[in-house]
């Protein structure tokens, strides 16, 4: 699986988000091969500041922001998943869409962790998802999805590998601050070690947020990395290295806690 990580910072003005999303996916084309796109959570609209009532800027699935991802899946050929702040009744949902080659979106997963954490408190403005794993078909393969602060919690990591994933996706705008960088890349590498498997994850970069998108493999290992400036980066994700690293490590069949995974990947 041919993947492409999209770093950016996306600001709070909506049409011009899109016009950069556009002009920075268009260092991409149909010739990369590319099976899937990663962009980070509210890649649509920065968060801005705490108080900022982002009700008025949620949108619709069949919005703006959907039509242009749409538009570019089709261009590239692959699946895209990008973050976004979907429309409601009341209170939006911190949701990331995915929309197949054909332009389809096949699947919503809305942020389950909600980051009341550091200070801040994201459930003022933004509304939960239900707490249920949502794993996808990339190109035959599993892939589980995590929003940022989802990270922190090991439980749903292993509940969408135990669903299937072999892959975890995990678009983020992960603020930056004291130890956070280092936050960052041991609870990826943690997260893929533990379950021995592939970690990609987009994350807004710019001076507000860490940045540092990047590859985990099913040992660990950074396989490719941004830093903080807007970048994108290409991976291929080996579902054989998935089956090595269970035949070194079977830990996910070792567990005596939990529901037990067969040791081969699919």
């Amino acid at each position: 699986m041919r993947v492409a990580l999209v770093q950016l910072a996306a600001a709070i003005d909506s049409a011009a988000n899109r016009d950069a999303i556009a002009a920075q996916l268009a260092e991409l084309g149909p010739g990369d091969g590319l099976d899937l796109v990663v962009l980070p959570e509210a890649s649509m609209h920065d968060f801005g500041a705490p108080d900022l009532d982002l009700a008025p800027v949620a949108e619709p699935l069949d919005g703006p922001f959907v039509q242009l991802v749409a538009a570019e899946a089709v261009r590239l050929g692959a699946t895209i998943v990008a973050g976004m702040f979907e429309l409601t009744d009341g209170l939006p949902f911190n949701t990331l869409v995915v929309v197949g080659p054909d332009g389809t979106l096949t699947t919503t997963y809305r942020k389950i962790h909600l980051y009341d954490s550091f200070g801040y408190k994201e459930s003022d403005r933004l509304l939960p998802g239900d707490v249920e794993p949502v794993v996808i078909d990339v190109d035959g393969r599993p892939v589980g999805l995590m929003t940022c602060y989802d990270l922190r919690f090991p439980e749903l990591a292993r509940a969408l590998v135990d669903a299937g994933a072999e892959t975890l996706v995990v678009p983020a705008a992960w603020v930056a601050g004291e130890r956070k960088l280092d936050h960052w890349r041991t609870l990826l590498a943690a997260r893929a070690i533990e379950n021995t498997v592939h970690v990609v994850a987009a994350a807004q970069g710019g001076d507000r947020y860490t940045g540092h998108s990047l590859v985990a493999d099913p040992w660990g290992s950074i396989v490719v990395e941004a830093a903080s400036a807007p970048e994108i980066l290409r991976a291929d994700v080996d579902a054989a290295d998935v089956g090595r690293a269970r035949d070194e490590n079977p830990s996910l069949i070792n567990r005596r806690l939990g529901t037990r995974r067969t040791n081969s990947p699919s």
